[in-house]
């Protein structure tokens, strides 16, 4: 099994890794404010300590890639205010997501930041819609927040809107649809009724439309693959009952990247899905796996409580949290990497960099954060109210796990006094 490049810690609502890959360090931080009444001492609070940690990891103004949780739809553009005050120039692309934070803020901060290491990187700031990170002859095109432009026609009309609003904005940069390896496809109202279908069976049939011509990926899959490809995602219910969506796509003429669509061998593909669950079945990857030589990132897309297709542990989320945790293990397995062509890349659950938990009842969230705690320990987490795509699943988990198969040392990072940080970003 490959060994594990990254470096975490987590203390009171901040929580960080570090990952060295390729000669360039990768930082994902995670943070609930800890002070402050108003959603700007809230905001101020988790940005400065977010921020904190990026210098102290030797990243500043590195974050390109951050999602922004807030309790409803009203306080986005307030919120969205506050952010472009904090950044100015180096605003990375940000998605408001209108999920509550499960510990009851005002405001939850997922960043992504990518930092010099021992290689160059660059970073171009298109806009807070779209961000690119160049490094290693290496592009990862970063779009965020993306909403149809004529929302309420039907959730069919505003879904192929948005999928259409994101090839706009890849092609502007000279990226293609079929270079995305990752969605986020965000629904309020996720299981309630449109018309005599569901709101997500709908999204589904858009996505099905969407997908049908492309070829995802074709130019970095192994020699021989000739199964269906999907990026991976993660489809997820919000308040409200609009749409919105984000995407990550690749772009690189090195022949030595792969990209290997995962899935799990506990799960039947989301693709080949029974009618019973939607007419057109999900059309995404249990995860992709992008591999460099010994190194391997693992995109873990949404993940909850099936095996075979068939929901297990009904109305029991601490149950559910261990068997969507099991999924994730068998998913990125070295078992499993090895199945797909990929052996030496497999990690355990110590593999993952970053995950975001999402719970569909508030009651639920002690049980499954302390699920989660103890499978995952210290591990830069999100936890956030929203409903999942079916209605007997009580928990969704998403993630980004890393590996290489090689015992060379590590880089001797240090870990951050969180504390110490949290002191010295606040104004007294």
């Amino acid at each position: 099994m490959a060994t594990h490049t990254i470096t975490k810690a987590s203390h009171r609502g901040i929580g960080y890794s570090v990952v060295e890959l390729n000669d360039v360090r990768h930082v994902f931080a995670a943070g609930v404010p800890r002070r402050g009444s108003t959603l700007r001492q809230q905001a101020d609070d988790a940005l400065c300590t977010i921020e904190a940690v990026i210098q102290e990891e030797g990243t500043r103004g590195s974050i390109v890639h951050q999602a922004v949780f807030v309790p409803d739809v009203g306080l986005i553009d307030e919120c969205r205010q506050i952010i472009r005050d904090f950044y100015g120039s180096e605003l990375p692309a940000t998605s408001y997501i209108p999920q509550p934070p499960c510990d009851g803020k005002l405001l939850a901060i997922e960043a992504l930041g990518v930092g010099r290491g021992l290689g160059e990187v660059q970073i171009e700031r298109i806009s807070e819609q779209l961000v690119i990170t160049r490094h290693n002859d290496i592009a990862w095109v970063h779009c965020a927040q993306v909403v149809p432009q004529g929302r309420g026609a039907g959730v069919y009309e505003d879904a192929i809107d948005a999928f259409e609003q994101i090839r706009s904005l890849f092609s502007s940069v000279n990226v293609r649809f079929d270079q995305v390896i990752r969605t986020w496809l965000y629904l309020g109202g996720i299981v309630a009724d449109e018309g005599p279908t569901q709101r997500y069976k709908e999204l589904n049939r858009a996505r099905t439309d969407f997908y049908r011509d492309i070829r995802f990926l074709a130019d970095r899959l192994p020699p021989g693959h000739a199964e269906r490809v999907y990026p991976a995602s993660t489809g997820i219910g919000t308040e409200g009952r609009g749409i919105m969506m984000s995407a990550i796509a690749l772009v690189t003429e090195r022949g030595d990247i792969r990209a290997v669509p995962l899935e799990n061998p506990r799960q039947v593909p989301a693709f080949d899905y029974a009618d019973c669950y939607s007419p057109a079945s999900p059309k995404f990857s249990r995860a992709m796996a992008l591999s460099c030589g010994n190194y391997a990132t693992i995109f873990v897309s949404g993940t909850a409580s099936i095996t075979a297709s068939e929901t297990q542990h009904v109305g029991n989320a601490a149950a559910q949290t261990h068997e969507t945790l099991d999924n994730i293990e068998a998913l990125i397995s070295e078992d499993n990497l090895g199945r797909h062509g990929l052996p030496g890349l497999g990690t355990s659950l110590d593999g993952l960099a970053l995950v975001r938990v999402y719970i569909k009842r508030a009651a639920d969230y002690e049980q499954t954060r302390a699920a989660c705690e103890q499978r995952l320990g210290e591990l830069p987490t999100i936890y956030a109210i929203g409903d999942v795509c079916r209605p007997d699943l009580l928990v969704e988990i998403e993630g980004i796990a890393f590996s290489r198969n090689t015992t060379t040392p590590l880089p001797d990072l240090n870990r951050v006094d969180l504390d110490r940080l949290r002191w010295k970003s606040t104004v007294a």
